[in-house]
């Protein structure tokens, strides 16, 4: 059994809101925030609807020196960084900076600034390039931004893990601060795929709905009429501690986090393996590693892909967990409702079964009017009352990536 570790604080950048009460009230009334793509010319994309965020200067007091060096994503993980901190009631200036990491995933980067300054280079030559155009995209930099603007120095990683990334981000932290190697982990993941090329990109993944006559409805995970997933762009970042030194300093615990599996089924460099046994056997190390059965799970946040090879490898997995159980564990996926972050969507995922779990209450899966796959409890367009003691959230990545997290509710 490994070591509970606490989430003291959250902040979230979402279509569905920004901050956790926003994101709440949102989610809670089942809302659909996916439209049309309309910040540039995205018509002759496949796929060209998305959950946005709009005005994200509004809700930042980053400088405009800071903003010119840095892509979106960034920006996106600095805002959620600044409102996890507050809402943790820390004071970053009075910690050790050696004894504060940054643990954070994403799966594309930050292509924004980088279009931009190709497209410069190849019109005015080297001349017309950013020098700060090689520090602004890589996936490392947004945990290089933070910790700049904290003067955090203390061990730190970056996933890049397709959609897994910010859940196996999570773990990762998880793991270390259970060797009490450091103080707090600000941990979580960003993406900003809304841009041309990464547009494209994700076109090429092959798995976007193409439903762009009715951007609310398109995104509809297990779902018999499902047409594949719809992207989003956002950020959740959580501040972890250890339960001790969250005591000492009399912190409210929002979570615990107690358990933690991953696994590859290793069968395709993009598709998952058919039966699920892998995805099985992730939550079964994340059960045990919690020191839990199936019997102590009170609900399970899914994946939702809205394909159908990855909506059902991974309903055949929770059966094999759960058994009969799976037809009573309450399950939902309520990123219908703004899109996929991608490296992201595991960090919104547990932050929405955070505030479900604080206020007992199911969040919904809209859309999800006729199930492909039977044998789950599937919450549909309405929250449904429950309480949640203990959930499970997994999250999926291209190449039979498979993670699971159990999260247990705070004191």
């Amino acid at each position: 059994m490994g070591k509970q570790i606490a989430v003291t604080g959250i902040g979230v950048v979402s279509p569905s809101g920004i901050g956790k009460r926003q994101l709440w009230a949102n989610i809670k009334s089942g809302r659909p925030f996916i439209k049309e793509i309309t910040r540039f010319d995205a018509s002759k994309y496949p796929s060209h609807i998305a959950g946005q965020i709009d005005e994200l200067e509004k809700y930042s007091n980053i400088s405009e020196r800071l903003l010119k060096k840095i892509d979106a994503f960034s920006h996106m993980a600095l805002i959620a960084s600044e409102l996890a901190l507050q809402d943790a009631g820390i004071d970053i200036k009075k910690e050790d900076p050696n004894l504060v990491g940054i643990f954070l995933g994403n799966a594309l980067g930050g292509w924004l600034y980088a279009e931009t300054e190709l497209r410069d280079m190849y019109i005015e030559g080297r001349e017309g390039v950013s020098p700060y155009m090689a520090s602004a995209w890589f996936p490392a930099a947004p945990q290089g931004q933070v910790s700049i603007y904290y003067g955090i120095k203390g061990f730190s990683k970056t996933v890049v893990a397709d959609r897994a990334s910010s859940l196996m981000a999570i773990g990762y932290a998880r793991k270390v601060l259970s060797k009490d190697k450091l103080n707090m982990i600000l941990a979580g993941g960003m993406e900003a795929p809304v841009t041309p090329y990464a547009l494209l990109c994700c076109n090429t993944y092959g798995s976007l709905s193409t439903d762009n006559a009715h951007p609310q409805a398109a995104y509809r995970p297990f779902d018999k009429k499902r047409s594949g997933f719809v992207i989003g762009e956002g950020a959740g970042i959580v501040v972890m501690e250890g339960l001790e030194r969250v005591r000492a300093r009399g912190a409210n615990i929002q979570a615990l986090i107690t358990g933690y599996g991953a696994t590859c089924d290793g069968i395709d460099r993009i598709n998952p393996a058919s039966d699920g046994k892998e995805l099985a056997r992730a939550i079964q190390i994340a059960l045990s590693d919690a020191g839990i059965g199936p019997e102590g799970i009170d609900y399970i946040s899914l994946d939702g892909i809205a394909v159908g090879l990855w909506d059902s490898t991974e309903v055949k997995a929770i059966k094999s967990v759960f058994g009969s159980r799976a037809k009573e564990i309450p399950v939902s996926c309520p990123k219908s409702m703004f899109g996929n972050l991608l490296g992201a969507s595991g960090a919104l995922d547990m932050i929405i079964t955070i505030s479900a779990m604080e206020n007992s209450l199911i969040p919904p899966t809209i859309n999800l009017d006729e199930p492909a796959e039977t044998g789950l409890n599937y919450i549909g367009k309405e929250a449904r009352p429950h309480k949640i003691n203990k959930a499970l959230i997994i999250s999926r990545g291209r190449g039979g990536i498979n993670s699971a997290l159990v999260v247990e509710k705070g004191a």
